[in-house]
């Protein structure tokens, strides 16, 4: 790639998560839908799947979901460069945003309007975070193993850590892996794999779940 496509790219990237970052009140997981928007729809960078495993591993390590998971897909498109731009351009809306609030804090602290205003964000970012689950939801459960270990890991949540249960959840498919593996069973490791074997699971796909 010449120099000046390295600089578009980048340019991209940065520009890709700074429009995303001031719009997601919800934090990382509510920018879940709209980063695969970007980047799988949109500008077709990475795949659904590649996404989702991105996801997965911005939250088993320390730091924000949001700026790891912008980190990971920026080093993943253009290296450390990328890496930097994605990160720049995710963290610096929040930081000029809180910049901004800081210095209006005592003016609109006690407003009704915006206390109310802020109740409603609320709410909305719960669907958010829903419609996010079940569009990941899609790509992550590919058959009957891991809707069960879907099913497992809902009511798991409430009692230990996320990292935990994505260690759990990594442990679990290792080992079933390898059991079907030794049985002679075959192995679907992708939506696209599954075949009319499964298609009495599919309504259960179909709804994201």
């Amino acid at each position: 790639m010449s120099m000046k496509g390295q600089w578009k790219t980048l340019f991209q990237l940065f520009w890709t998560f700074f429009k995303i970052a001031p719009v997601t009140f919800g934090g990382g997981f509510a920018m879940i839908p709209l980063i695969e928007k970007e980047v799988v729809e949109k500008r077709k960078w990475m795949k659904s799947e590649e996404v989702t495993d991105v996801f997965a591993l911005s939250q088993s390590v320390p730091g924000a979901v949001a700026i790891n998971s912008a980190t990971f897909i920026g080093h993943r498109i253009a290296g450390m460069k990328g890496a930097m731009a994605a990160m720049i351009g995710v963290s610096l809306p929040t930081f000029l945003i809180v910049l901004l609030l800081g210095i209006l804090y005592f003016f609109i602290q006690d407003n009704p309007k915006i206390e109310s205003a802020f109740i409603s964000i609320r709410a909305s970012i719960v669907a958010i975070i829903a419609y996010a689950a079940i569009k990941i939801g899609k790509t992550a459960v590919v058959d009957k193993t891991t809707f069960c270990i879907l099913i497992v890991g809902i009511p798991v949540l409430f009692f230990l850590h996320p990292v935990m249960v994505i260690l759990a959840g990594a442990f679990a498919g290792i080992v079933t892996i390898s059991i079907k593996r030794k049985l002679g069973y075959d192995v679907k490791l992708d939506r696209k794999d599954i075949g009319n074997e499964e298609n009495d699971f599919e309504p259960f796909m179909g709804a994201g779940i």
